[in-house]
């Protein structure tokens, strides 16, 4: 059976990715950090009691701060594939935290690699290292490519430029299998709440039953490469599957501005918006009652911006047989109605007098 080994498994892509890989039929070993919260509900429904038999998952306490930490997981799995998923990922928090971004981010990588090395597994285990499209920062070409100049412009992409380069180091300089996935953005109901499409979505559900009066957001104008997370975790297993290590570029193919999505979203609960003003002073307008819906504030615009992200994927298309299945008009159908279901069960629990007890931003 094989072994696989995620950091960051809790994580949205953790869970795509430890879901996909238990049906493929691999033994799949996860690092969580420790808390004095349960922070496992994306991946609960995998959990096997170890009392059971034919277990195939398992959790180690773990974190890509701490070396020796990762040295004795690496040693007691034997992992054949090592998917490093695990990160401080919030663009705008990595502003506010950059010197914790910077040692989990990108010396966090180093150690991982560094393990694989120490142990003697460098031509037995294959690393994938999750890379991200935040690399291209102020773009350079459009569309971005394998072979685009990288422009970090936040402490998270910085990090993450020494961890694509350290892990092609590695594979150089050791001759390990190791792969960075450079993925565009990638969504869905699992996706934490404080970035923005999930903040869109779960504010617009909640909009809805009046559980919310209308949603701040900051630069509309942005434009991604959006994708759904489910489709790309499918590309970083088949990136180690090949026969030669190399990195690749996982995206749409295809870009949409934040005003889009919000009205796309808006328009799956039968709302249609229209915009009033400029600048800070922009509105999202309900066209049919009047009632300011959406305003933009200046403290969730970025000190430095990324303006426009829109990848090539033509290189995984014709190597790896990739392609995203999930277009963006089902992506954010899929995320509304995942929150309106949410939604639902808090306006019960309003109603019923019991405490809901979340905090988002």
């Amino acid at each position: 059976m094989k072994k696989a080994l995620i950091t960051g498994i809790t994580g949205q892509d953790g869970a795509y990715l430890a879901e996909f890989l238990l049906n493929k039929g691999y033994q799949v070993h996860g690092v969580k950090r420790r808390s004095s919260l349960f922070n496992t509900d994306r991946i609960d429904h995998l959990y096997q009691d170890l009392h059971e038999e034919n277990v195939n998952f398992f959790l180690h306490y773990g974190d890509l701060t701490d070396s020796t930490n990762l040295i004795r997981i690496v040693q007691e799995v034997q992992p054949i594939e090592i998917y490093n998923l695990a990160a401080q990922s919030h663009v705008q928090v990595s502003f506010e935290t950059p010197e914790y971004t910077a040692n989990s981010d990108a010396l966090g990588t180093l150690r991982v690699l560094e393990a694989i090395r120490i142990l003697g597994l460098a031509e037995k285990t294959r690393f994938y290292q999750a890379s991200t499209s935040e690399l291209y920062g102020k773009v350079q070409e459009i569309p971005q490519t394998e072979k685009t100049p990288f422009y970090p412009r936040s402490p998270y992409a910085a990090a993450k430029l020494y961890s694509y380069w350290i892990t092609v180091n590695y594979r150089e300089a050791y001759k390990m299998f190791a792969c960075n996935g450079i993925l565009f953005n990638h969504e869905s109901p699992l996706r934490g709440e404080t970035f923005v499409t999930r903040k869109i979505t779960r504010a617009i559900a909640r909009i809805k039953l009046d559980l919310q009066d209308k949603i701040y957001l900051g630069n509309l104008n942005a434009k991604r490469d959006w994708g759904f997370a489910g489709d790309y975790v499918e590309a970083m297993w088949l990136m180690l599957q090949q026969d030669i290590a190399d990195d690749f570029v996982i995206a749409t193919g295809e870009t949409h501005s934040v005003r889009e999505f919000v009205e796309l979203a808006f328009a799956e609960v039968g709302i249609g918006i229209e915009w009033q003003g400029e600048g800070t002073g922009e509105k999202g307008i309900d066209k049919s009652t009047g009632r300011v819906l959406v305003e933009v504030d200046s403290r969730y615009f970025r000190p430095t911006e990324v303006e426009i992200l829109l990848g090539d994927p033509t290189k995984a298309r014709e190597k790896l047989d990739w392609k995203a299945k999930t277009s963006f008009r089902e992506l954010v159908k899929m995320m509304v109605e995942a929150d309106l279901e949410e939604a639902k069960r808090d306006l019960f629990c309003q109603r019923e007098g019991f405490k809901v007890n979340r905090y988002y931003e």
